[in-house]
């Protein structure tokens, strides 16, 4: 029924208005005003509002927020309230102080992606989640593991929250580090540096790389022994090919282990070699007749597991029986609940070929990383290396030299951690609420968990788990991806670039697939 302007009603609807906007304050950024906020949650209504402006595009990437001390005034609250909410969006990845630079954005807005409609599951139907899902999306969990191109696909198939595995804190990239660096060595080049160089690297980043590697993994090497290569995937196609000239056939993996791994490896055998709770069985390792194994020990991939110390000395006797160790140290600098473990190549430099990269330190975009060989092996990948590119592009080599060399790197390494290690809690957590039959493993390091589900807690296949997660704008690893033999289904979760509001709603989606299916 419709009031005339006049009725009391709509006269007390007025005045309540108007005192509200005289208590409170309104504000030209994003036309905030303080009459729309919950009594006794200013803050949290306020980083709500800059979430949302951030996410619908309102407030690009790049773009800088009002000091607080002038969005306090606007808003009459206190300067508390404001701090108080920036602090929030810091900590969850949306902004980034930016000294005399103010408060900026730094997250990149998600685009909601619409879930299409489906019509309820017809009788006999696979599951509700299989119905959920679509063909195309069924494809992209179930392709066989020679399809290459697997991952471009499935890096891009939306989702409005990504827990992928194997991403850092992307938000958290060091610009304004990394452009004093860039700006410093460009002032200080000659025009010869601009030519070909040495096709191993740069010497000034191959020293940098060296001396992080002794601070931070055990690992004594001369700058000589460095070859940069365009990440740990370069890496390990030279390795490939010159293994492959070698007479080598097979490469032993862990299992689970890395599908993406394993079609790096290609075109040699992938024999699988269980891991348990101290790592991989180094006698089922010797029963294969592999002359060469793949490993993650400082935190196997997807299990979290670390190489135990007596695994490690029944590697080495293998090792120096004739066997080579190929160590993929993908992220061993995050760590949260335990101490640092030493490098393989520490132990025994002769027979290991040892890859790292700034993949999971910095951002996979940049494709810089390190490969160590042992000196049988070091010509023939230099020579692979001088074939396949003359060299790394030495401009980023030098900047991340100088990050490495004035310990920016180093600080940025310690601010991450901080941001993954509660993003880490915050899925633990979720996990816990949601998902309270799965089990949690490698949750002391990395940028991921691996939840995998018992017998009678889930009975679907972890691939029909993850494609009706997708359809639910939820972006998830089965566990199946990186197997090659009989497992308990399971999830691989990755935490590190996603904000605990995000993993939260992700893992709460998981739950109710689960519940259902």
């Amino acid at each position: 029924m419709n009031r005339s302007i006049g009725s009391p009603s709509h006269r007390s609807i007025t005045t309540a208005r108007s005192v509200s906007v005289r208590e409170g304050g309104v504000s030209d950024f994003l036309q905030l005003d303080t009459g729309d906020a919950p009594r006794g949650g200013l803050a949290d209504w306020l980083a709500g509002e800059v979430r949302h402006a951030i996410a619908d595009g309102r407030l690009p990437v790049g773009g800088r927020l009002p000091a607080t001390r002038t969005l306090a005034a606007d808003l009459r609250v206190s300067r508390g309230v404001v701090t108080e909410a920036y602090r929030r969006l810091t900590e969850d990845g949306h902004v980034a102080g930016r000294g005399r630079g103010g408060t900026v954005v730094v997250a990149v807005p998600r685009t909601p992606v619409p879930v299409p409609h489906t019509p309820g599951p017809a009788p006999n139907a696979p599951t509700p989640a299989c119905a959920a899902a679509g063909k195309g999306r069924a494809a992209l969990f179930t392709a066989p593991p020679d399809d290459l191109g697997v991952f471009d696909a499935v890096r891009a198939a939306p989702a409005r929250i990504d827990l992928s595995p194997g991403l850092p804190d992307l938000a958290a990239f060091p610009r304004a580090a990394w452009l004093r660096a860039e700006r410093s060595v460009l002032a200080g080049l000659t025009p010869s540096d601009f030519g070909y160089g040495d096709p191993r690297g740069t010497p000034v980043l191959r020293s940098a790389v060296a001396h992080w590697l002794s601070r931070n993994r055990g690992i004594r090497a001369d700058p000589d022994d460095v070859m940069i290569v365009n990440g740990t995937a370069q890496a390990l196609r030279l390795l490939v090919d010159v293994l492959h000239a070698d007479g080598v056939r097979e490469v032993a993996v862990e299992e689970p282990g890395s599908l993406g791994v394993r079609q790096h490896l290609r075109p040699l055998g992938t024999p699988p070699v269980p891991v348990d709770a101290h790592g991989i069985r180094v006698d089922v390792l010797r029963a294969t007749g592999a002359r060469a194994v793949l490993l993650t020990p400082a935190h196997q991939f997807p299990t979290g597991v670390v190489l135990g110390g007596e695994r490690r000395r029944e590697l080495m006797e293998w090792a120096r029986d004739g066997g080579l160790v190929i160590e993929d140290d993908y992220d061993a600098e995050h760590r949260y609940d335990r101490p640092a473990v030493p490098a393989l190549r520490a132990l025994l430099p002769e027979h290991v070929c040892y890859a790292g990269s700034v993949s999971k330190l910095l951002a996979p975009a940049l494709r810089l990383g390190w490969l160590l060989a042992p000196p049988a092996y070091r010509d023939a990948l230099l020579d692979a290396k001088r074939l396949t590119d003359l060299g790394t592009a030495a401009l980023p080599q030098l900047v991340l030299a100088h990050l490495m060399d004035s310990g920016d790197l180093e600080r940025h390494l310690r601010l991450i951690r901080r941001h993954h290690r509660r993003r880490r809690d915050a899925m633990i957590a979720a996990i816990g609420a949601d998902l309270p039959t799965a089990v949690v493993h490698g949750a002391a390091a990395g940028l991921h968990l691996t939840i995998t589900f018992q017998r009678g807690a889930y009975e679907g296949s972890d691939a029909t788990l993850a494609t009706a997660a997708l359809g639910q704008g939820v972006k998830a690893h089965p566990l199946s991806w990186h197997t090659q033999l009989p497992h308990a289904p399971g999830l691989v979760l990755g935490y590190a670039a996603s904000t605990p509001t995000e993993i939260a709603e992700g893992v709460a989606v998981l739950g109710r697939l689960v519940r259902e299916g």
